[in-house]
């Protein structure tokens, strides 16, 4: 049975459609277009793809448990829209439209790196910071399927200005776009180069950025006591020969550190495809 996964980006959008066996057999890139084109959009994806089998849609924002994005702040115009319904009126039943990040935590702890864990936080550091949390071995998805948008804990009272309204966001501090403003403007590329090359100034804001990711990372796992913790997105692809940096920031602020198992902390491994691919096995379910 092929199972087509779309996930939906700020620029782009990325299906996938897999085999039996979990394998990527086929995929379609696409720009990521106003909230008024996206369903046709999204459709045109799925019959390039083969126009057969469940659709699974990972969708950044606030997504109710019928498919509707109720808000998605870094989407132009994306507001109540009826993305499940409407292309279930022109496919059928076996559509999930779920949060792109949580659809990313999916494929993680289906087909990556927290795979056999019953207790998993997954995180990805990308412009924005979203994530998905498995606890005793549940996807959770909250009393409205909102749950897992981490990115949005208030990390510092009347901090920097969020997308989203509110200051103070996880996401400000320890995302993407969050390095480029502590750095002044400079890209994670520039960045990482110049700290590579020996530059102060470069080292003082990776120290600084990777404290941030650790305050988030901490107090998630007081909450949520994961056995592990999969780190990814873009960020982690410049922080790879930082990692072991992270680990020992995570463990030294942890709650009672010395008193307790400590998660492990490991990079993702599906990479870009994680959310079209967790979204694929996602809608499979549906199908059964």
């Amino acid at each position: 049975m092929i199972r087509i996964g779309i996930d939906v980006g700020g620029t782009k959008c990325l299906g996938v459609a897999l085999d039996d066996t979990g394998k990527v057999v086929r995929e379609v890139r696409r720009p990521t277009p106003h909230a008024d084109q996206l369903v046709d959009q999204l459709w045109e994806i799925y019959a390039e793809l083969g126009a057969d089998g469940a659709l699974g849609i990972g969708v950044p924002g606030l997504i109710s448990p019928e498919g509707v994005i109720r808000a998605s702040p870094n989407m132009q115009g994306a507001y109540n829209i009826e993305v499940g319904p409407q292309l279930r009126d022109r496919i059928g039943n076996a559509v999930s439209v779920e949060n792109d990040a949580t659809m990313a935590a999916f494929g993680e702890w289906r087909n990556g790196a927290a795979r056999g864990a019953d207790d998993a936080l997954i995180v990805t550091l990308g412009t924005g910071i979203g994530g998905g949390v498995v606890m005793g071995g549940q996807l959770q998805r909250g009393a409205h399927g909102f749950a897992g948008e981490i990115g949005h804990m208030t990390v510092e009272r009347d901090g920097v200005e969020c997308p989203c309204g509110r200051r103070g966001c996880w996401e400000r501090y320890a995302s993407g776009s969050a390095l480029t403003w502590l750095s002044g403007g400079l890209s994670g590329e520039e960045l990482f180069a110049r700290f590579n090359n020996g530059d102060s100034f470069a080292a003082q804001v990776v120290d600084t950025f990777i404290e941030w990711i650790v305050v988030g990372l901490a107090s998630l796992t007081n909450v949520c006591d994961p056995e592990v913790i999969v780190l990814g997105g873009g960020v982690v692809t410049s922080l790879d020969q930082h990692f072991d940096r992270v680990r020992t920031c995570f463990g030294e602020a942890l709650y009672s550190s010395k008193w307790r198992p400590h998660p492990r902390v490991e990079p993702a491994q599906l990479g870009e495809y994680a959310g079209a691919i967790g979204s694929a096995v996602f809608a499979g379910q549906l199908a059964r």
